[in-house]
């Protein structure tokens, strides 16, 4: 099986003058979910080449045991800092793809063209799709092949208000993950914050928060044994 993980490229953090972009857990724990199930992946981003990572998912209070075996791999940083442009990708190369968050795509993928027609692609060939925390924020533009909105009447979950609210970036990002998914007729669902919770609601899966990375990988394969 052949999975494409998509980062972000967006390293600002709007205005504020901090950094940001993916979610160190956010890769890590998927990362290992699908090598250690025997996939091949290939990681891609806007821009090609190395990601910006969000400094605030180094802290030492933010590691596991995920993120600590990524940060020890010489294989997994080197693929991480060479990463495939998203333009030049096609999801006919692969079987699924999967969504780290982090802050960065609410401001890139969520407008880019390229992971548009992406995802519409991979639902469209009845192949999954997973997000997990703020990434499922790049679902907003998305269309079925009806031409509605693709989370329309389908059960959801991302980054909660709440949570958005503890990080005390409410009035910094560009749009509320829960709020967006809800406006394109989206059936939210949530946890109490920071406790992990996975939807899957046919080909779509989508995870809640960090901790919610793993099982969102472990609910894209099952969905690739399922139909394979």
């Amino acid at each position: 099986m052949k999975v494409l993980i998509v980062l972000t490229s967006h390293d600002q953090l709007g205005d504020t003058g901090q950094k940001t972009g993916f979610w160190l857990e956010e890769l890590a724990a998927p990362y290992y979910v699908f090598k250690d199930a025997g996939y091949e992946l290939t990681l891609a981003s806007p821009k090609g080449g190395q990601p910006p990572l969000d400094p605030k998912s180094s802290a030492p209070d933010q590691q596991t045991e995920a993120t600590r075996r990524f940060q020890a791999d010489d294989e997994a940083k080197k693929m991480l800092g060479n990463t495939v442009r998203l333009a030049e990708v096609s999801a006919d190369s692969f079987d699924a793809v999967f969504y780290p968050g982090g802050h960065g795509p609410l401001w890139d993928l969520a407008e880019s063209a390229d992971s548009i027609r992406l995802i519409e692609t991979f639902i469209a060939n009845q192949k999954p799709v997973a997000l997990v925390c703020h990434a499922p924020g790049v679902l907003r533009h998305a269309k079925a092949g009806d031409g509605r909105p693709l989370v329309e009447g389908k059960r959801v979950t991302g980054f909660t208000n709440t949570e958005e609210e503890a990080v005390e970036l409410t009035q910094v990002v560009p749009f509320l993950v829960e709020d967006e998914l809800k406006a394109k007729g989206g059936d939210f669902s949530k946890a109490p914050d920071w406790q992990a919770h996975v939807v899957k609601d046919g080909l779509l899966i989508t995870g809640q928060n960090p901790a919610s990375s793993a099982a969102a990988a472990q609910k894209l394969i099952e969905s690739l044994n399922t139909s394979g």
